[in-house]
């Protein structure tokens, strides 16, 4: 696997400037489901802010109708191992990691639609691995897979590669060995699949599977009671 770069792997984000802040799980090309439930929500384009927590393409039906979401003003996410894995296939030219983890939708667009989908794998290689949401008095830290630190402190040096593949702090909640990650009040990730959304101390998993025929989680983090 390629290392991780980033120009800015931290991006900071102030909830004051939108009317309401969402966080999407794990995408996956469910254009449609997405929009379903943006509209239940009255998401305004104008006044409201989604956040993705990565992996907008593969293995669903719209991977191309997803990369496009990223030229939105209202829409921002962190950057997944989907996203990597498309970045270091163009790159390289060797792409066997990627289509054994479903990218032959890209190999079957063709002329212009293969040039879009490629430009927005471009924009994927600057989306930061971290998103730093100021939220009232919380603070909120948005992250593919894991933040591989005990403590929280932004900018400092971190495994990209841990951030966007890592399963060891989940496996250690599922066993019992988990704690909290001191330095902010709220961790989100995604990456795992799981039934329902599960909550070990202070982070939260919302990749509830909806490529795999589950639900597609939606979370408006302006109106938390936590």
């Amino acid at each position: 696997m390629n290392a991780i770069d980033a120009a800015s792997p931290y991006q900071k984000i102030d909830a004051a400037h939108w009317a309401r802040v969402f966080l999407v799980g794990d995408l996956h090309g469910c254009y449609d489901m997405l929009m379903t439930k943006l509209e239940r929500q009255r998401f305004d384009q104008k006044r409201d802010l989604l956040i993705a927590l990565g992996d907008l393409i593969d293995r669903g039906p719209q991977s191309e109708a997803c990369l496009p979401l990223l030229e939105n003003p209202w829409f921002r996410s962190v950057r997944g191992n989907h996203e990597q894995m498309a970045i270091d296939a163009l790159r390289t030219g060797d792409d066997r990691l990627w289509l054994a983890n479903g990218g032959r939708w890209f190999y079957q667009l063709t002329g212009a639609d293969r040039q879009r989908a490629r430009q927005g794998i471009d924009t994927c290689a600057r989306l930061p691995l971290v998103i730093d949401l100021t939220c009232g008095q919380r603070r909120m830290v948005i992250a593919h897979a894991d933040y591989p630190l005990d403590h929280y402190v932004f900018g400092q040096d971190i495994d990209g590669e841990a951030v966007l593949w890592s399963r060891k702090r989940i496996g250690r909640h599922q066993q019992g060995r988990g704690k909290a990650i001191t330095g902010a009040s709220h961790f989100f990730f995604g990456h795992t699949p799981v039934s329902r959304v599960r909550h070990y101390y202070n982070q939260y998993y919302i990749d509830t599977g909806a490529v795999f025929g589950g639900t597609l989680t939606l979370i408006e983090l302006t109106s938390l009671p936590f």
